[in-house]
């Protein structure tokens, strides 16, 4: 794509990235994507994706944002073999129902739990049936979308964005962790997260209990490739390499809820970093020699979660700035 035919340049391949991409690309903006990894390796490949806001500011605006993302995700649902997107029941552990907001009454089957259907060790908890999403699938889905609406993809990596403002009026930076060095941004920090994915035993519901500021989660989910099971959350860490005593970790905490768990196959050990940040970062500025760039980054561990209340938000911010 030539830069007298871009009107945005969008940096980043993950789910925020592409999504931001489609909204802009299916709304008549010409748009190419610059991603300095294939999309099937970005932190977003790696998610459990299970819609539900977790380590991520602030909450009102949260709140907006995923109401607006659930409604795209219960469409894309009803073709589950195209996107990955289903529609799946599960318990949220030691969660209270008042304060959730009010996307919370766009969840179907959203209610308090009888003690009859908490699992040993567990004091409260909410059944509700969100979406969770297979991200290799959903991924090649939004990218293929992206570009059935004239939108292109490339591989292609930038310093700072005067590279991309040189060929577009408008750059809308959904880089992810890479704002750090790219927009200068030190707030910005890694969250890691280890999974292991095991072969699926029989289990058809998900479950989470994620203890806010702790480095130990708990959560399995039930995707088509074999049940994910987490996970970690260790502040400011860049290591990448799978740590074979938290894999244990992951696995027996997982068995303490679903016992079947403890004999199953290991198929795959995955990490990724949340790009966190004390709030999300969503706002348009100008670019020194002309032109604009829109940040949409800093989604924490929600970055499915919100992706769609926030591609809209910066596609309105783009268009603004065209």
């Amino acid at each position: 794509m030539s830069g007298t035919d871009t009107e945005v340049i969008v940096v980043g391949g993950g789910v925020i990235g592409l999504t931001t991409a489609v909204v802009l690309a299916e709304s008549g903006h010409r748009v190419g994507l610059w991603t300095r990894d294939p999309v099937a390796r970005t932190t977003s490949a790696v998610a459990g994706a299970l819609v539900w806001p977790y380590r991520i500011e602030p909450a009102r605006q949260v709140g907006v944002w995923l109401e607006e993302s659930l409604r795209h995700y219960v469409r894309l649902a009803r073709i589950p073999d195209r996107t990955g997107v289903r529609i799946v029941a599960g318990l949220m552990a030691d969660t209270p129902l008042t304060g959730l907001g009010s996307w919370a009454s766009r969840v179907p089957e959203l209610r308090e739990a009888r003690t009859d259907e908490l699992p040993d060790g567990v004091a409260q908890g909410l059944r509700a049936a969100v979406p969770l999403i297979d991200m290799p699938v959903y991924l090649r889905y939004l990218k293929a979308r992206l570009r059935a609406a004239g939108g292109t993809v490339e591989r292609r990596s930038v310093t700072g964005f005067a590279e991309p403002a040189a060929e577009a009026s408008v750059v809308v930076d959904c880089s992810g962790l890479g704002a750090r060095e790219l927009a200068g941004d030190a707030s910005l920090y890694p969250v890691r997260g280890q999974v292991v994915i095991v072969e699926n035993p029989g289990i058809d519901e998900w479950f989470v209990a994620a203890v806010p500021g702790s480095s130990e989660t708990t959560y399995l989910l039930p995707q088509p490739y074999g049940v994910l099971l987490g996970g970690t959350a260790s502040d400011h860490s860049w290591d990448l390499s799978p740590d074979p005593a938290e894999a244990e970790a992951i696995v027996a905490r997982c068995a303490r809820i679903r016992p079947e768990l403890a004999g199953a196959r290991v198929l795959e050990h995955r990490v990724g970093l949340r790009p966190a940040r004390p709030r999300v970062r969503l706002e348009a500025l100008p670019v020194p020699g002309g032109g604009r760039v829109v940040h949409n980054y800093g989604h924490g561990g929600a970055g499915v979660t919100v992706a769609w209340g926030c591609a809209e938000a910066a596609a309105r911010l783009a268009v603004a700035s065209v």
